[in-house]
């Protein structure tokens, strides 16, 4: 048995870590599954410059690679490190060009590797959300390099130099607008599915030589470390305004530390987020300002299980996805075996949440075997991130007029673009399939293609007989009601006509009476063979309709689209 400094782990809880973290638990259809794609020092990419014509191709092909290998391994989110350390991947206003891109800090790469990231994760059907370094600022090297357009020349006021380092001072009551503003800028100007927090705290072991002069002049002698943690809050609270005016679909995430304060289970032995750097980021969720957490649980047994569960229970139904540190599989980091990761992973799934991986060389190199299982066994078929429930739940279009047709052992399908209502933009598609003639979109293998972008779907199928459904989804990733294929490629003729918003059914020489459900197979219409079949008033949608025999069993003789 475990003992934690509040005493001993309960037995049920160890007994359910044990079945848990050794079984492979069914996927879910909602799971964000994410990746940190880290620009700092080219650490995951680019590692080429983009000094010249050669050199730019070299750094967009070295991006694309990786992300096909997303792609082919089913993750759907991308945290891309965007504003590195006080500079930027992308034209800003405000902060200068990251030397990653170039080896020389301030010098344009020749193109737009932030708006060249967004549009090929869209192909892919990949989520882009940029990750920003908040309160770290750079250091002072690259700062003099970087000349006017830093923030330690253009508010000189808001940060704080900490030996050879620049950091924004979060007592300073400008720094939340400051932040807000470069959050304006990307979301204004770009196509991006988040923005993505890191570092929104204090810095452990400075954060006296951080704030010393701004609680001097503003902390009006409050308690110190809830004057700091409201400090963090307000930065928080201004950036999620910010971001929500303008496109209220982009989703505000961050990466807090993996333990939030002490939970009753198990002791964070000093080391959190609450006490040591003044993170509330539970409060942040409760409070409706934040719209997932990324906590950075890189920690093993005792320190990851019951930390995890925390957040589970005390984050307001918000969606957590854990991120693991995948690092740790490197025999020059931790040498931790597969199995510690595989153990968090389906650990995770038991809970309902996602899973990050930190960080993306890890993952795509294969360390330790670790991609080949994701592919083989744990993201076998695509998932859904999770939807923004919370801020809408209106659903989008059903799209219409889905042809399928099949040809020397390949089927196509093609139906009519959908432009959303609610945000008056595009929308993603889902394309589901089954042997059933009615295709549950609930069931997650049932999903062969998720958020693409064309409305053509094309597959291998070689005479094997599948029904299809396509729906919607809008920016907040509220899904549409399906659109069902009638038939599959060798089903019978229907035994019905539809025509006029009436039904007549070809042979009812065998029946007792004729069932009509909707796709949830609710029962909305009931009639007797000699009734006339009247279904005018039903909404639009997709029906099924099921013949009722003397005998008392069912036959489903296909559906019909009103």
């Amino acid at each position: 048995m475990s003992k934690t400094k509040y005493g001993f782990l309960p037995l049920f809880f160890l007994f359910f870590l044990l079945q848990v973290a050794n079984a492979q638990i069914s996927p879910l259809k909602y799971e964000t599954r994410a990746v940190w794609l880290t620009t700092l020092n080219g650490l995951d990419w680019p590692k080429s410059k983009a000094t010249t014509a050669a050199g730019r191709e070299k750094q967009k092909k070295e991006l694309t690679d990786i992300l096909d290998k997303y792609q082919e391994l089913h993750l759907n989110t991308v945290l891309l490190q965007t504003r590195v350390r006080g500079s930027m991947i992308y034209p800003s206003a405000y902060e200068g060009w990251d030397p990653c891109l170039t080896g020389q800090p301030g010098r344009d790469p020749g193109y737009d590797p932030l708006q060249f990231a967004i549009e090929e994760c869209h192909k892919r059907g990949l989520e882009l959300h940029c990750w920003m370094v908040t309160i770290p600022s750079g250091n002072a090297t690259v700062h003099r390099q970087l000349g006017q357009k830093t923030v330690t020349k253009t508010h000189p006021n808001l940060v704080k130099k900490i030996k050879d380092y620049w950091y924004l001072d979060p007592g300073n009551p400008q720094t939340p607008e400051y932040l807000a503003t470069l959050c304006e800028e990307i979301t204004r100007k770009y196509d991006i599915d988040g923005i993505h927090f890191d570092f929104i705290r204090y810095i452990e072991n400075s954060s006296d030589v951080l704030d010393r002069d701004s609680y001097r002049r503003y902390g009006n002698k409050q308690d110190k470390a809830t004057w700091r943690r409201n400090n963090i809050t307000a930065c928080v609270r201004a950036m999620y305004k910010a971001i929500k005016n303008i496109k209220p679909w982009v989703k505000v995430t961050c990466a807090p530390l993996g333990k939030y304060r002490d939970t009753d289970r198990f002791s964070s032995t000093g080391w959190n987020g609450y006490n040591k750097v003044y993170q509330e980021a539970q409060k942040w969720m409760k409070e409706g300002i934040m719209d997932g957490l990324f906590p950075m649980a890189y920690y093993k047994g005792d320190h990851f299980y019951p930390f995890i569960l925390d957040w589970k229970e005390n984050t307001d139904q918000r969606p957590v996805t854990p991120g693991l540190g995948i690092y740790f599989l490197h025999p020059s980091e931790g040498n931790w075996v597969l199995a510690d990761v595989q153990r968090q992973m389906n650990y995770c799934r038991s809970l309902g949440l996602g899973v990050a991986h930190y960080r993306s060389k890890f993952l795509t190199d294969n360390t330790k075997g670790l991609y080949d299982w994701c592919k083989k066994e744990f993201y076998k078929n695509p998932a859904l991130p999770t939807p923004l429930t919370w801020q809408t739940t209106e659903q989008p279009t059903q799209p219409d007029e889905l042809k399928i047709e099949h040809n020397n052992g390949i089927t196509s399908l093609h139906w009519n673009e959908v432009i959303d209502n609610t945000t008056k933009s595009y929308v993603t598609y889902n394309v589901y399939r089954s042997s059933s003639p009615v295709v549950d979109i609930n069931l997650p293998q049932n999903l062969i293609s998720a958020r693409q972008r064309s409305t053509d779907y094309h597959e291998e199928t070689y005479g094997m007989e599948y029904y299809y459904a396509i729906t919607s989804v809008n920016r907040f990733g509220i899904e549409s009601a399906p659109l069902q294929s009638l038939s599959g490629p060798k089903a019978e003729p229907q035994e019905f006509e539809y025509s006029a918003g009436s039904l007549k059914v070809t042979n009812v020489s065998d029946a007792k009476a004729i069932i009509v459900k909707d796709l949830s197979n609710r029962v909305v219409k009931t009639f007797s063979i000699h009734d006339k079949m009247i279904v005018s008033d039903l909404q639009t949608g997709s029906y099924q309709v099921i013949l009722v025999k003397k005998d008392g069993r069912n036959k489903h003789l296909g559906i019909f689209l009103k």
